[in-house]
């Protein structure tokens, strides 16, 4: 049964991580997006905040899970 848990739990982080970055990317410009020119810097309030260090924590999640898959095969 572990067998099973650990890949699905994977995918689901890897949907959650995805989509938390593209959240992100929305807010900046397409040519932000795509490494062009951004020279405004300006910190990060309310919900994008919590959206940043969200993504930190989906990462942190992913990257042990991916660990301790292989640490258990």
């Amino acid at each position: 049964m572990q067998q099973l848990i650990l890949p699905i739990i994977q995918i689901v982080l890897a949907v959650l991580l995805t989509a938390a970055i593209l959240l992100q990317q929305r807010g900046s410009g397409l040519g932000a997006a795509f490494g062009g020119d951004s020279t405004v810097f300006r910190t990060k309030r309310g919900i994008e905040k919590s959206l940043h260090y969200a993504t930190i924590v989906i990462a942190a999640l992913f990257f042990l899970t991916a660990i301790l898959n292989v640490v258990l095969a």
